[in-house]
């Protein structure tokens, strides 16, 4: 067995009923295969797991080489944004419901980590979204997002909003609210607000209005390499949502600015995985569907 990895960060959703003796097993499993394991804090915290060192987000970037992330897509998102500036690996096992980006079934963790550490996987890099609030010039929040950056209103009525890309005006949209998604995010939110599903290889955001008011305002796909800029023209307790973390109160003429990130999310996945096997079996698209077509 080849010692391409050598320390594992363990990072667990510790709300979920179960969890605690799965992540022993899993780290049994991978001490087994002679990596040293290191348990992500508030996992340790919250499931009472000892035996292993307890590190923080920062620590496990510092010292690990590779992170397994038991739990859902949510709890994925919420370590990859923290973890994509060290450029540390990661690896999803799906204890959740769809699992479009923790893709090992927990009834295969056993034999799909014991081959990928073995350095028998695919690799894959996922782009994400950083974005700054300005109000009167000055930066009021500064946050990243995998999935999407999403601004309505908490009230319960439409919200007007100033688009720009690179400085040239796009359109006032009126609607429920709008989502600037990258290709991970395509089948999230945008997904169910009427967006396209975008592959993650294609260097593209999409922009998805929420209920329009005007229905020929219609998504948008959008090159990734300048920045969107999205002011808040009318509306009331309009928020800006990255990912799970939000900023709440914004105020008309506060503008939202949204690039590419400088950093990139590694995914491992086993041997044979594609993003094409994922969507057919997520969305049910197994018509026609060929034994040796692909998928777990």
């Amino acid at each position: 067995m080849t010692n391409r990895f050598r320390h594992a960060a363990l990072v667990g959703k510790f709300q979920a009923r179960g969890m605690r003796p799965l992540l022993e097993d899993i780290a049994h499993l991978l001490t087994r295969l002679g990596l040293d394991v290191s348990v992500e804090t508030t996992t340790a915290q919250n499931t009472g797991l000892t035996g292993y060192p307890a590190l923080s987000t920062e620590e496990l970037g510092r010292h690990c080489d590779v992170a397994v992330v038991v739990g859902g897509d949510g709890t994925m998102l919420g370590i990859a944004r923290d973890l994509a500036r060290y450029g540390l690996p990661m690896v999803g096992v799906n204890q959740g419901r769809l699992g479009f980006i923790t893709d090992i079934p927990v009834a295969r963790v056993a034999q799909a980590l014991k081959a990928m550490f073995a350095g028998d996987y695919e690799e894959e890099h996922r782009a994400m979204l950083e974005g700054r609030v300005l109000r009167d010039g000055e930066a009021i929040y500064e946050a990243v997002a995998m999935n999407d950056v999403v601004l309505r209103s908490a009230a319960t009525a439409m919200v007007e909003l100033r688009v720009e890309v690179d400085g040239q005006f796009v359109a006032n949209f009126r609607a429920d609210g709008l989502i600037l998604a990258s290709p991970t995010g395509s089948t999230a939110y945008a997904l169910s607000a009427g967006g396209p599903i975008l592959h993650p290889g294609v260097a593209g955001w999409l922009l998805v209005p929420i209920a329009p008011h005007m229905l020929s305002n219609r998504p948008i796909v959008l090159p990734d390499s300048g920045e969107v800029a999205i002011e808040i023209v009318a509306g009331r307790e309009v928020s800006a949502n990255f990912d799970m973390q939000s900023l709440a109160s914004l105020v008309h003429g506060d503008r939202i600015c949204v690039r590419r990130s400088a950093h990139r999310v590694r995914f491992l996945h086993p041997r044979g995985w594609n993003y094409y096997a994922t969507l057919r079996r997520k969305l049910h698209w197994n018509e026609g569907a060929l034994p040796g077509d692909g998928g777990l």
